[in-house]
């Protein structure tokens, strides 16, 4: 296997044991490190930076105050996520652990805009124009600057009358406090596909999934 192949996700299940700080979540690693100051934040950061010049593979990091937001995955790979990945994560794992700064698996999350529609290519270009998105391989929008929630379609014969729907993606181990949260809120759950993901439903038919990234 050379340093571009793609993990199978088996095995990357397995290897992710060795690194318990991070999740797979909507094709990325992610996690979230939490420091006792914004100083050490951005000495973090720094780290974070100096390991992604020695490796020439780039993280996306999101710096609010004393959090570090973090993904990773080999897009010049297919957007797959390969040992370059694994290798990044182990080295910013140790870096993080020199400063004592604690992972926030709590804090992991990654939100995406789901369209209903029985013909995605009639209205992907007018999407991607009016938000200045690329389409991607599959079929989905992205952010070029990797900012703002993606966009995927899903087509259906049948679409619902409400067709926007956000899918909300939380690592499994962190999935339960919200759908219990939810539950107290009165939402209808609807699991069926968990843990995978669980259609919850407002009290005026607004939806959203929970999504993790485990399988049916």
């Amino acid at each position: 296997m050379t340093v571009n192949d793609r993990i199978e996700s088996t095995e990357l299940a397995s290897r992710l044991e060795t690194l318990p700080q991070w999740r797979k979540l909507a094709g990325k690693l992610c996690t979230v490190y939490e420091t006792k100051s914004s100083a050490e934040a951005i000495e973090l950061f720094s780290d974070i930076a100096g390991a992604a010049q020695m490796a020439n593979h780039h993280p996306d990091v999101d710096w609010r105050y004393n959090l570090l937001f973090v993904s990773t995955v080999s897009h010049d790979a297919g957007g797959d996520i390969t040992e370059r990945d694994l290798a990044l994560a182990s080295e910013i794992t140790q870096r993080a652990a020199a400063l004592h700064a604690k992972a926030r698996l709590d804090l992991i999350k990654v939100v995406e805009i789901g369209i209903d529609t029985d013909d995605a290519q009639a209205i992907s270009g007018q999407w991607a124009a009016g938000l200045g998105y690329r389409e991607q391989p599959d079929g989905s929008l992205a952010d070029p600057a990797g900012r703002l929630p993606a966009i995927w379609f899903q087509e259906t014969p049948d679409p619902n009358p409400n067709r926007l729907h956000l899918d909300v993606w939380v690592p499994f181990s962190e999935s339960e406090p919200v759908l219990e949260a939810l539950g107290s809120e009165s939402a209808g759950l609807d699991a069926q596909y968990a843990p995978s993901f669980t259609v919850a439903t407002d009290r005026q038919g607004n939806r959203f999934c929970i999504c993790t990234e485990r399988d049916r």
